[in-house]
């Protein structure tokens, strides 16, 4: 529940508060976020370190103007932030550059800059071209992902790590229906191929 002290600071956004919703896991929500974003103080650029790449919030607003669907933007704990386990299950990360004496900023100030970028983009009067894979379907890729993986026997203690850079390189490319159907294909072409050359059911 929304504590009575947000109702008093929220002023004209109290009606944001009112329709709040609260789940009990963040997987609950993966299949309905057509964009999933999560907000991280600790970034980089090196290529293999993937799972800390992250946009800055402009980069972010001109990224969200290719997207038609629910975009949600996941902002971590005041005194830790996001755990890794929550930042594995994001497509997208975004940070907001700050000084290096002081790389952290609390949240609230976090959240204004994020949204002020996101919304100085004006990313609702774009009309999209292309029909964009839902948060559903890019969860079905991702499960097929994963049965590939297991199906040409990829090792296992590389196995989360490679499933977070695909999850991350789909975030990235933003895939079109078709690009998924046809991704889906040769994932289920390939697995389906391996299981009948290998005797196994399925």
């Amino acid at each position: 529940p929304v504590a009575d002290d947000a109702y008093k600071r929220a002023k004209h956004g109290r009606s944001i508060l009112e329709n709040a919703r609260t789940v009990k896991s963040l997987s609950d929500i993966l299949p309905e976020a057509d964009l999933l974003v999560a907000t991280t103080g600790i970034a980089t650029k090196s290529e293999k370190a993937f799972h800390r790449q992250a946009l800055t919030p402009w980069e972010l607003a001109a990224k969200l103007q290719q997207v038609d669907g629910l975009v949600y933007i996941l902002l971590g704990r005041e005194d830790y932030g996001l755990y890794n386990e929550e930042l594995e299950m994001a497509d997208v990360l975004v940070n907001v550059p700050c000084s290096p004496d002081h790389p952290i900023m609390n949240v609230s100030h976090a959240a204004t800059i994020l949204f002020y970028e996101v919304c100085k983009g004006d990313a609702s009067s774009v009309v999209p071209e292309r029909r964009l894979a839902s948060g559903y379907e890019k969860e079905r890729l991702y499960n097929a992902f994963g049965e590939l993986l297991t199906d040409v026997r990829y090792p296992q203690h590389k196995r989360r790590r490679t499933e977070v850079m695909f999850r991350r390189l789909m975030g990235r490319a933003t895939p079109t229906k078709w690009e998924f159907y046809a991704l889906m294909g040769v994932i289920r072409g390939a697995s389906k191929t391996i299981r009948r050359l290998s005797g196994s059911p399925g």
